[in-house]
């Protein structure tokens, strides 16, 4: 028992100068262990830190799309009512459109219905052209001297057609030039007719006999002519029927030529 105790006591006997004089416990030394755990340290410091800036990073990106997520949603809400106001728009257009549609047919059947006002007011009325024009002429005698010279109708015949009024057309002419026509109101259709029908005696002539018409009907007219002429060329029967054209016997009606009738 004795023994035991003296071979333990040399441990105990150590003391604390020979402790410090052990080299792994020495001031100017690191152990191994040591440095890779400050290395590591270390290394897990940078980390940190790097994490920390891209965290940074990450809440900028996040209050940066943060915003743009909200000017979005606010361009959309924009887009949203501008979407709505052009829909308004576009049904008030297309109301005003219709509008505009119709206040042109209205304003085409009135236009219509008042050359169809004139055409009547004119029924009666013949145009002599070509008929020498003196300064102070009676124009009345001179249609009636024309009548019974050139369109060989009986003297007494045309002692009794009535007249409302003979005038002639237009302002005096200054230099001598092709005479003004003149327009003749008969008081009976059936005269004005009568004295119509007699001017194919005045094929060949520098005269003409024709029926007086609106401005517009004398345009539609003159489209109509050489049309009506080639039909009779064709060997078919055309008659213009005011400013109307009558291919034997049926209306022809071509939009790009009439569009009046549309």
């Amino acid at each position: 028992m004795k023994k035991a105790q003296c071979a333990a006591s040399p441990a105990k006997s150590e003391t604390p100068s020979s402790k410090r004089l052990r080299p792994a416990d020495s001031p100017g030394t690191t152990s191994p262990a040591g440095k890779d755990i400050a290395d590591i340290l270390e290394s897990i410091d940078k980390r940190l830190s790097s994490f920390d800036a891209r965290l940074s990073l990450v809440e900028i990106l996040h209050r940066e799309f943060k915003c743009l997520r909200e000017s979005l949603e606010f361009s959309q809400q924009q887009v949203e009512t501008l979407a709505a106001e052009n829909a308004t728009l576009r049904e008030s257009v297309k109301c005003l459109t219709e509008n505009v549609t119709q206040l042109n047919r209205e304003n085409k059947k009135i236009k219509e219905t008042v050359i169809d006002l004139q055409a009547r007011s004119m029924r009666d009325n013949l145009v002599f052209s070509g008929i020498p024009e003196a300064a102070g002429e009676d124009a009345e005698a001179t249609v009636k001297s024309f009548i019974k010279t050139h369109l060989k109708l009986p003297e007494d015949t045309v002692k009794n057609i009535v007249f409302d009024r003979v005038h002639h057309l237009g302002p005096i002419q200054a230099a001598a030039g092709r005479p003004r026509p003149i327009v003749a109101k008969f008081g009976h259709f059936k005269q004005k007719e009568h004295v119509k029908s007699r001017g194919r005696e005045l094929k060949g002539t520098d005269f003409s006999v024709n029926d007086q018409f609106p401005k517009e009907i004398l345009e539609r007219r003159r489209v109509l002519f050489p049309i009506r002429r080639g039909f009779i060329q064709k060997g078919s029967r055309a008659v213009i029927a005011v400013d109307r054209l009558y291919v034997d016997g049926q209306l022809h009606r071509d939009p790009d030529i009439t569009p009046w009738l549309y």
